[in-house]
């Protein structure tokens, strides 16, 4: 009884006495038991709400009720509350074994082509976390879109440290543009000193990670991050990659590594930008391959024409091409 009463004894002993000393009163009760009479009152209120005892102002004359009777009625709904819990966990359980199911549908949609498809940022955002925290051996990276935001480096810290501390070996090619940000500097020089290795390039092709040189994750559109990305652990098709990523890796230069050019002779990221208006390129498409603003692309172009003496941007090319900066 005294687990239906939430494990108090003393209204158990309450319920004795007001069935053997009936004529007892708050007073008599409190005594016998040395406790304050609030506390007796409480516990007659308590077995009433039980129907233990018939409701009263005053101790004297309590009714008690048998248990078999007064708590019956405690017991059942007891049991409806205990069934209709049951009910609401065995709901929830197939609900879980649903979603599951259908999250596993969707990790595992096209594996046989060895593709799974991310929808929306969010997700792709997470599996990259996944992934990251999930290597053993490796973690390749390409990291176009130029300097980084102060808050998206402080976030990639603990995750950085964490890959790092397990041995994992962390190399990562960001634009030539990320040199002259502070906080990308700043932030890669700590990465170096932990053992990540950071190069620069001019311009990357699109945003990769490859994890254990065995599944890669890809933009599903390099001009729109929004687009999703795909997930490619097909052999074929990631060692292509991998081919791509060292290639790249070798003709990058490490971040506090590259020397100057002699004087009057173009940088790497002046070729890059006459390579890309070359091609056909806007001034706006070749400022965000490099990472730079347009305002700046435009005044590097100006400076490349001012060196070679032209008077046009078809002059520049050509004079380019001469200077064997083609």
């Amino acid at each position: 009884m005294a687990a239906l009463i939430g494990q108090d004894e003393t209204c158990v002993d309450v319920y004795r006495l007001v069935i053997s000393e009936p004529r007892w009163g708050l007073t008599e009760i409190a005594g016998e038991l040395h406790v304050e009479e609030a506390a007796v009152r409480g516990c007659l209120d308590k077995l009433a709400e039980l129907s233990m005892l018939y409701p009263t102002k005053d101790a004297t004359d309590v009714a008690p009720i048998s248990p078999e009777v007064g708590l019956a009625a405690h017991i059942h709904r007891r049991e409806t509350e205990i069934h209709s819990q049951q009910l609401e966990l065995a709901a929830m359980r197939a609900a879980t074994a649903e979603l599951t199911a259908i999250y596993a549908s969707q990790r595992g949609r096209h594996n046989n082509v060895g593709l799974e498809q991310l929808e929306g940022v969010n997700e792709v955002r997470a599996r990259l976390s996944e992934l990251a925290r999930h290597a053993t051996t490796e973690i390749l990276a390409f990291m176009p879109g130029g300097a980084q935001s102060p808050e998206a480096l402080e976030a990639s810290r603990p995750l950085d440290e964490q890959t790092l501390a397990a041995g994992v070996r962390l190399r990562t090619i960001y634009l030539d543009s990320v040199r002259n940000d502070r906080a990308t500097t700043e932030y890669a020089r700590w990465l170096a000193e932990l053992g990540g290795e950071i190069r620069t390039m001019p311009s990357l092709p699109l945003r990769m990670l490859i994890a254990d040189r065995s599944v890669a994750l890809l933009p599903v559109s390099p001009e729109d991050t929004r687009a999703g990305a795909v997930i490619l652990r097909a052999p074929g098709v990631v060692t292509a990659l991998l081919a791509l990523f060292e290639m790249v890796w070798e003709r990058a230069t490490p971040l506090h590594g590259r020397s100057r050019p002699s004087a009057g002779a173009p940088s790497e990221q002046e070729i890059e930008l006459l390579r890309l208006l070359q091609k056909g390129h806007t001034d706006e498409v070749a400022a965000r391959k490099l990472g730079l603003s347009l305002r700046t692309t435009r005044r590097m172009m100006s400076g490349i024409s001012h060196r070679l003496g032209a008077r046009s941007r078809f002059e520049t090319g050509v004079l380019a091409e001469r200077a064997g900066w083609l």
